[in-house]
């Protein structure tokens, strides 16, 4: 595909017309693993960044573990959804505790493990109090160590 002309264009069925109004083609090429992991934390305004600063507004640090970057966009890719799914996915993740954190005065920092992601597993959870990380059981409201 990378070698497509406008003529080929118009053998594949296209109207002379409508081929000459596109001067450029392009091919683009699916995006991997590490491509996807870029997207989530290199740019100015990446989508861990932009969860980041949310958290920040209610005083609390919000943290990705690499794996679990790296299992955000292992799951893009199974879902075959590629960078637009990138945002859907850490929504799905973050949508609890976006409501949660802003009532919880006690909330020091969020860590995003992949389990979170891959398995709908709770966040450990650091609280003011504590020098010890907390896993929080949202079920049953309560924390082991």
């Amino acid at each position: 595909l990378a070698q497509v002309r406008p003529e080929d264009l118009i053998k594949f069925g296209m109207i002379p017309e409508f081929s000459g109004r596109l001067p450029v083609t392009a091919t683009l090429h699916d995006l991997s693993n590490e491509d996807l992991q870029r997207i989530l934390v290199e740019p100015k305004n990446a989508l861990t960044r932009q969860y980041q600063k949310l958290f920040q507004m209610e005083k609390v640090k919000l943290e990705f573990q690499n794996e679990t970057i790296a299992a955000i966009a292992e799951k893009a890719i199974s879902l075959d959804t590629g960078a637009r799914g990138l945002r859907a996915i850490l929504e799905e993740a973050m949508l609890g505790l976006m409501f949660d954190i802003p009532s919880r005065s006690d909330v020091r920092e969020v860590i995003i493990t992949p389990g979170m992601i891959l398995e709908n597993d709770d966040p450990i959870i650091v609280y003011e109090h504590d020098k010890h990380k907390e896993r929080i059981d949202s079920n049953t409201n309560t924390a082991s160590a």
